[in-house]
């Protein structure tokens, strides 16, 4: 039988039925909304809770003749314990749930997705959407109410490995709009195997405690979620993805937190804090592990962590294939060096990269990981190249045998903070397109950041002020297709700078992305340091609400 997140929670409820299978903050409005206490929920309720959730949208798509096995979108946070039970509510009812990320506000492109998926509904946040009346499919606000605790059966669906499980999106947009993820419950089943490897626990014999890395709408955290329930550990639902270190503390004392993962940015902050806050540096370096994902770390806060006992791991993967690589972790030498998770079919190809930037100087060979066909993980035919397996575009150099170091991609994606990606060279050939008379040169960077910014070299002696304003009214319609975390919509994110100023490359006289990155680093922190609101609205979410959420 394939294993599922189905199978994985059925399992553990009947082995773990009391334990505490998420931690959730109950705020006190009087005092700024501070976590009060955290409310433990079971294994066995939570259990009950997405079998009530099947029920209820079984009965709700029913009413409206959607047949079974339909595809039904969910455009939701991805946050919460409610929108869990939504996502594995819809599975277990024997839908494909089709996962749309408040980050791509968007409401065209959503409906351009789901008719694509041939999509039947679109259950959305009501909390952030007041309707959607442009939509042509049925729709349904992301809530249960009060007659959703009615009696009803549940038939058991006999799936097979080519049979969707879920449809995921590319982070990033392509040509104006996101890809489809098709996940099979083959693919399925070999994330099964690899997150309980990622997540197995320690020698402690004590219940793993970890906190919610990202929204469920992407492949981050629902990794990590079916990881933790198969070996019985806990959750919890932080206030914010970008939690304080004072929650992180909080966490640690009330909810038995011994295994926190979070996206590199995030998990930066709190080493920066350590270095001057002996409690938390105490903190971090008692916890059992310390997984970041995403991004690399800054090396100075690798080296400060390593330094200070702190038991780093880092995870590599993608949308497409979820956790690829694991750091051997611990602390020898070797601990920071990559390895393929086990149970998993790669090969490591030599390149010559056309485009990487890396940020030393280096005659080593690099290698591109490609996923082969015969992988429990290689993704969905539609994905793949023509020689069957799936060439990730991601770039290593071999430090010992069968162990990697990451050395960047041979193309022009970026990932923002939260491990979404962000292709720069759309976002620049749109503005040679649109504003060429305006500027001779521009480059888009933002590794790292919550969105990306833009330099430009102007091609006249226009005001700055005026220039900018001008950029972002001439490639308004570009950004608003895209992911928030790929929009250029203020003014505050555009920097002007005198011709012939950004670092280039000797021969070729490419502008250098990374060198713009380490040269402009201190005005990019002021940038960032301040909130950026939009400078223009098109009727959905604003940027600001998001980035900061």
């Amino acid at each position: 039988m394939l294993n599922s997140h189905l199978t994985v929670l059925k399992a553990s409820a009947a082995l773990y039925p009391s334990s505490p299978a998420f931690k959730t903050p109950q705020l006190d409005a009087s005092l700024n909304n501070t976590v009060e206490e955290w409310r433990s929920i079971s294994y066995a309720q939570f259990l009950a809770d997405v079998e009530t959730s099947a029920r209820y949208w079984t009965r709700m798509f029913k009413t409206r003749a959607i047949p079974d096995r339909s595809v039904i979108g969910l455009w939701i946070g991805g946050f919460t314990y409610t929108d869990a039970l939504h996502v594995y509510g819809i599975s277990r009812a024997g839908y494909i749930p089709q996962l749309f990320s408040l980050r791509l506000p968007n409401p065209e492109i959503i409906y351009e997705l789901l008719d694509q998926a041939n999509a039947k509904a679109l259950i959305y946040d009501s909390t952030v959407f007041a309707n959607l009346d442009g939509c042509s499919l049925p729709t349904y606000q992301a809530s249960f109410p009060e007659e959703s605790n009615a009696n009803g059966s549940l038939a058991d669906i006999a799936l097979g490995e080519n049979d969707l499980a879920f449809i995921f999106h590319t982070s990033g947009s392509t040509s104006g709009s996101p890809k489809l993820v098709p996940c099979s419950y083959g693919w399925l089943n070999g994330v099964v195997l690899k997150s309980g490897k990622v997540s197995h626990p320690g020698a402690s014999g004590r219940q793993d405690v970890t906190v919610w890395m990202g929204s469920m709408c992407h492949i981050g955290q629902s990794f990590m979620l079916i990881g933790s329930l198969q070996h019985g550990g806990c959750v919890i639902q932080p206030t914010a993805i970008s939690f304080s270190s004072e929650e992180l503390i909080d966490m640690v004392l009330r909810c038995g937190l011994n295994r926190l993962n979070q996206f590199a940015p995030f998990l930066a902050v709190h080493l920066r804090k350590s270095r001057s806050d002996v409690k938390l540096l105490s903190v971090l370096s008692e916890l059992d592990e310390v997984l970041y994902s995403g991004l690399p770390l800054p090396h100075d806060e690798e080296l400060w962590a390593y330094k200070n006992g702190i038991l780093l791991k880092n995870l590599f993967g993608s949308t497409e294939c979820g956790a690829m690589l694991l750091s051997i972790g611990g602390k020898g030498t070797n601990s920071p060096l990559l390895r393929p998770i086990e149970g998993v079919s790669y090969e490591f190809r030599p390149v010559t990269p056309a485009n990487v930037e890396v940020s030393y100087q280096s005659t080593a060979m690099l290698f591109e990981l490609v996923i082969l066909a015969n992988s429990v993980d290689c993704p969905h035919a539609s994905l793949r190249h023509p020689d069957g397996g799936f060439h990730t575009g991601d770039l290593f150099q071999e430090i010992a045998p069968g162990s990697y170091v990451f050395r960047g991609r041979d193309d022009d994606w970026i990932k923002s903070e939260n491990s979404l990606r962000c292709d720069t060279k759309a976002i620049e050939d749109n503005v040679r397109t649109m504003c060429g008379t305006l500027v001779t040169e521009c480059v888009v960077v933002g590794s790292g950041r919550p969105s990306p910014v833009m330099f430009v070299e102007p091609a006249g002696d226009m005001d700055k002020e005026n220039l900018k304003k001008e950029i972002i009214r001439k490639t308004r319609q570009f950004h608003s297709r895209r992911y928030i975390h790929e929009r250029i919509t203020s003014t505050k994110m555009i920097v002007v700078v005198p011709p012939e100023t950004l670092p280039r490359t000797a021969t070729k006289g490419n502008v250098r992305r990374k060198a713009v990155e380490e040269t402009f680093k201190t005005q990019l922190d002021q940038i960032y340091g301040a909130p950026i609101e939009s400078d223009y609205h098109n009727g959905s979410i604003s940027a600001i609400t998001l980035i900061n959420s």
